[in-house]
């Protein structure tokens, strides 16, 4: 029988490393995904030749701490912007001379959104103040900012339950990793929906011009992608704890009698 037993502590240790590796590739996905601007790209024809038409007056919106979002979002047509959690960016010409032609050579410029552009309410018509709130495209936008934040807390949390059970050598602590694991893929599952359902009720106020496709980007699909590996991680914790624990209680009775 013991070594029947070495065989399932094999089982459960196998179970346990593909779960851990998992959530270490989650995690390292998430983190990226928070960090980098490419959650929706725009690409437009012509950047150089619309940001000429316009001037300097492009960038100085853009940039200002004023802006409001129908004005970045505007520049974000005009000159193959992208958008991440934290920042926003445009490509313009290199050239600073804004009143000469424009070049080929080109460069991204980004700008951070604020802790107060995070929670700042979104109107129903972008950009006028007096059109009223628009209750869901505000809330969708601040937990877009708070779920990333919640579900790598989470993960972290079950790490370190993780590094308690080993020192305990139980396996029964990983229940917890397994269920905060489940939690954390929840958060990150309604992050990809709150930016789905932001992005398409922002469209539907300021529509794509004719000569612009959006779409989303990789740092979105490495959201997309970390959900599942969350709830893979957090089911082989669960099955690895509770059939361990199962099995231990059924040998102790067999032992017993």
């Amino acid at each position: 029988y013991s070594s029947e037993g070495t065989m399932m502590d094999n089982r459960f240790a196998t179970a346990l490393v593909i779960a851990c590796v998992l959530s270490l590739i989650s995690t390292i996905y998430m983190a990226a995904s928070i960090g980098t601007d490419f959650w929706y790209e725009y690409h437009t024809l012509s950047p150089a030749e619309n940001v000429s038409e316009a001037g300097r007056s492009i960038w100085e919106e853009f940039v200002s701490e004023e802006a409001d979002e129908k004005t970045y979002t505007d520049a974000l047509f005009r000159c193959n912007g992208t958008v991440g959690l934290w920042r926003r960016c445009i490509t313009v010409p290199k050239n600073s001379h804004w009143y000469s032609p424009p070049e080929a050579d080109m460069t991204t410029n980004c700008i951070s959104f604020s802790l107060s552009d995070q929670f700042m309410e979104k109107y129903i018509e972008p950009g006028n103040h007096n059109s009223g709130t628009d209750l869901n495209r505000t809330y969708l936008w601040r937990l877009q900012f708070l779920l990333p934040f919640v579900s790598l807390g989470l993960m972290c949390f079950g790490a370190l339950i993780g590094l308690c059970a080993c020192a305990c050598r139980s396996l029964y602590p990983a229940i917890a990793t397994g269920v905060l694991h489940f939690l954390a893929g929840l958060c990150t599952l309604g992050l990809v929906g709150c930016y789905v359902a932001g992005i398409e009720l922002l469209h539907k106020k300021l529509p794509l011009p004719d000569d612009v496709r959006g779409e989303f980007g990789w740092s979105f699909c490495l959201a997309c992608v970390s959900a599942p590996l969350q709830f893979m991680a957090a089911a082989l914790f669960i099955w690895a704890a509770r059939t361990n624990r199962k099995e231990f209680t059924l040998l102790k009775a067999y032992r017993v009698a």
